[in-house]
């Protein structure tokens, strides 16, 4: 019965299938690669190539392995990070690890948006004026909310429009500005132009000094998303072939992208001139001054921006679709579960755009624009990293609880050694990251510490604990009777184990006369 469900599931994905390796790697990099990070390493100058090797180590290459292997592991079944982490630890914690997905993303938007904003204040000429705008904190707010909300707009159209749009977006607004960067950076340099960069500075970074510790952690965040696309199985052509590909072909252009930027970025602003929110853009206009093209300046902003519009989309569809089939199940209330002529999860997009809206009302409370950034962006590193940790300790579970599955992609030919190793890696370096995250770094004026740890602590237990009270509240009434979604193999094992239950019961009832009769 199992079987001919799955083979159903093959027939109807194999016939639906949209996304092809390059349109899922572009995808994958365009929700993974944000330039508007490159700041923030920009300023350990030399040492800054350690810091993104480290965390790709540590942390993009074990993730990209074990959602590769988790992926193909199961490839025909919905949930993405709760089908991984459920099929290893129970649905609560599946629930849990799919809903930090979720709510991470929800308060990412308004971190990535604020460089949307940025980039569109850089569209006039006076970029005097231009600095002063994209600093103004209801500025910012406007646009942070109007871009979101578009994204929202496009999101219910389907997923057809969103491939379309992140893959333009992503080849305009991410790609091609990052080539254009290093390119104005060889071409400065080539030109005799002067670095602001000593490239003779150390490749290994002070570790004597705490805070630079504290701050580089963020670079974890750069990496984080690569296993997004996880939810997105049933949407590939070939998924236990063309996923892997996928994800390692989008992390290699990932790492090239972020070491080779932030190095032409440090080039052209001094370490103690850079801004986290501004720099990049300040970066492209000296470029241009020094070419003499300061009128291409505002055609950067416009293409950066653009390229936010294509990054938000890819994660507004990502993990709202892997809640929304989770929810089907029965684990969200039937308003949550409700759809448009589309087919798309409306409310939830909805529901998610009041969260979006609200926690970008902090602009108004925070010091600057630039402390709101920060604390938002340490925030969704917190919750995503729990996630991580339980799917790099779910890989290693599924390991030996399902031992005899079929996986298409393995890390390790033979035996669970280097599937300890890599997991292993990644779930230390999460843990890492996730501890240090706490600490305000000293570089940015935070205003007061009492706001910093009451949104860190304080938001890492509310939605951590939020995910439980659904649970708790679940009732029956919330499985949707059209849900398609394939049980847990513990499910089924457990069903099969009832009905031989069920069985026995059933004969010995019938046959009373072979209870009573000693055995032989």
């Amino acid at each position: 019965m199992a079987t001919n469900s799955v083979s159903q599931t093959k027939a109807t994905v194999k016939s639906a299938a949209k996304l092809g390796v390059g349109t899922l790697m572009i995808m994958n990099i365009v929700a993974v690669v944000s330039l508007r990070g490159l700041p923030a390493e920009a300023v350990y100058g030399m040492s800054s190539a350690f810091y993104y090797l480290f965390a790709a180590i540590a942390f993009l290459i074990p993730v990209s392995l074990v959602a590769a292997e988790l992926a193909s592991l199961f490839p025909y079944q919905q949930g993405g990070m709760f089908r991984w982490v459920g099929e290893a630890f129970g649905s609560k914690l599946g629930f849990l690890g799919i809903w930090l997905q979720w709510i991470e993303s929800t308060i990412w938007y308004p971190t990535v948006l604020t460089f949307g904003a940025v980039s569109l204040a850089f569209i006039g000429m006076d970029h005097l004026a231009d600095s002063h705008l994209a600093a103004n904190r209801f500025y910012t707010l406007a646009v942070v909310l109007v871009i979101y909300w578009l994204a929202t707009l496009i999101s219910l159209k389907g997923l057809g429009w969103v491939g379309k749009i992140s893959k333009i977006g992503g080849m305009v607004g991410t790609i091609i500005p990052a080539c254009l960067l290093v390119v104005c950076g060889v071409i400065f340099l080539a030109c005799g132009g002067h670095s602001q960069m000593n490239f003779d500075g150390d490749f290994f970074p002070d570790f004597t000094n705490f805070d630079n510790v504290v701050l580089a952690a963020s670079i974890f965040l750069f990496y984080a998303g690569m296993e997004m696309s996880g939810v997105h199985v049933r949407d590939i052509k070939n998924p236990t072939v063309n996923y892997p590909k996928a994800v390692f072909g989008g992390a290699l252009v990932t790492v090239l992208i972020f070491v080779l930027g932030t190095y032409s970025l440090g080039v052209i602003i001094p370490a103690k001139d850079i801004n986290l929110v501004q720099s990049l853009l300040v970066g492209f206009d000296n470029y241009m001054k020094s070419f003499h093209m300061e009128w291409f300046t505002p055609v950067i902003a416009i293409a950066l921006a653009f390229g936010v519009l294509a990054g938000v989309l890819t994660w507004v569809a990502g993990p709202s679709k892997g809640i929304f089939a989770v929810g089907q199940a029965g684990y969200l209330p039937p308003f949550l579960q409700k759809t448009n002529k589309a087919g798309v999860q409306k409310n939830i997009l909805l529901i998610q755009g009041l969260a979006v809206t609200l926690l970008s009302l902090l602009f108004v409370v925070m010091p600057s624009v630039q402390s709101f950034y920060q604390i938002l962006s340490q925030l969704t590193v917190l919750l995503y990293l729990i996630a991580y940790l339980l799917m790099f300790a779910s890989s290693i579970y599924l390991r030996y609880s399902m031992k005899n599955a079929n996986r298409p992609f393995r890390i390790g030919r033979k035996g669970n050694g280097l599937l300890w190793i890599v997991s292993g890696v990644g779930f230390l370096g999460s843990l890492l990251a996730f501890v240090l995250s706490f600490f305000p770094p000293s570089q940015i004026a935070m205003g007061s510490t009492t706001v910093w740890y009451s949104v860190l602590f304080g938001g890492v237990a509310l939605f951590v604990i939020l995910p439980f009270i659904i649970l708790a509240c679940r009732k029956p009434s919330w499985v949707d009777p059209k849900s398609d979604f394939v049980p847990f193999h513990w499910q089924k094992d457990a069903a099969s184990q009832a009905r031989l239950k069920a069985a026995a019961e059933a004969y010995e009832a019938s046959h009373p006369e072979s209870a009573d009769t000693p055995a032989s």
